[in-house]
């Protein structure tokens, strides 16, 4: 079987699952799955940035919130449609990511990194700060929807957005990604505008962050500055990094990984949950340190090899 059917089959595998998923979960167990979406389209982004573009960041959950704000705050002030809000809340998540993102450009590793763990912990409490927007600790609430809608409208979004992952890295925009990564030297002696792809990487990546928070106020019905915390930053990594950096075949592994460990280790230990999460983390990065990707990769290798050549 040649790689390109291998592709094909996958898809439609996930596809097949993913649509008839629903028939054997109860609502509240489609809930759970529609938070995998969630965490789909901001690992997406993440990885865009920081797998294929080499800018890491600790602060994409500050991203989110903007996201998230943006659509509670539509939704409840202005009387908006929740499905309307969203493309706005991508919008301005990736201008705040632009604003972000050029300055950021001087910056590189831990300089940068530093950075961006400075946004994830300035943005929740600006929504501490102005109460009268953001509701503050009360937080805003918005509509509850059943399971099986935030399940059909998560999963319709993160195959939207998947989609358009795809297209922006086949392009040349994702070849200069792509470049800037492996050298930035090599990159702008070969005409890419590295200060231009760096900052369009973060633009791209935070509005991908922006619709996975509007994705994730509509599952939790309200926004509080407390769920948009550093923690959520590191999980968004920790998916990145269990999926596979610079790989988009792992991201919905990495994105189920932290959203159902969680839950599974709070129903073994109510007293140690984070401890599991942290022995299962460590073991998996000994195990699988190129993540999931890599392990598919490895396991394609030998039926790609077997694939008849053409003549």
């Amino acid at each position: 079987m040649t790689r390109r059917a291998l592709t094909l089959v996958a898809i439609a595998g996930a596809v097949v699952v993913v649509v008839l998923l629903p028939l054997v979960l109860s609502d509240y167990r489609q809930l759970q799955a529609a938070g995998v979406a969630t965490f789909v389209v901001a690992i997406l982004g993440l990885n865009i940035l920081t797998g294929y573009t080499g800018q890491l960041s600790l602060g994409h959950g500050a991203f989110m919130a903007i996201g998230g704000y943006t659509t509670a705050i539509l939704q409840h002030d202005h009387g908006w449609p929740l499905l309307a809000t969203m493309p706005v809340a991508t919008l301005i998540a990736f201008a705040a990511g632009i604003a972000f993102g050029f300055p950021a450009t001087r910056l590189s590793g831990a300089y940068l990194a530093l950075a961006t763990f400075a946004l994830a912990l300035v943005v929740p409490a600006l929504a501490h700060r102005f109460t009268g927007f953001t509701g503050g600790n009360a937080g805003i609430l918005i509509p509850f929807h059943t399971g099986h809608w935030l399940y059909v409208v998560s999963w319709t979004t993160a195959g939207v957005f998947y989609v358009l992952a795809w297209l922006i890295l086949r392009a040349r925009l994702g070849r200069g990604f792509r470049a800037v990564r492996d050298s930035e030297v090599a990159a702008a002696s070969s005409g890419v505008n590295v200060v231009l792809m760096k900052t369009l990487a973060f633009g791209i990546s935070a509005g991908f962050a922006g619709a996975a928070g509007s994705l994730f106020v509509f599952a939790a019905a309200y926004a509080q500055p407390e769920e948009f915390g550093l923690l959520l930053s590191i999980r968004l990594l920790i998916g990145a990094a269990v999926g596979g950096l610079g790989s988009l075949w792992g991201v919905v592994v990495g994105a189920a990984f932290i959203q159902l460990l969680p839950l599974w280790a709070q129903g073994v230990s109510k007293q140690a949950p984070a401890v599991i999460q942290g022995l299962a983390v460590i073991l998996i990065m000994f195990l699988l340190p190129t993540g999931f990707a890599g392990l598919l990769r490895r396991l394609r290798a030998p039926l790609s090899n077997r694939a008849p050549k053409a003549s």
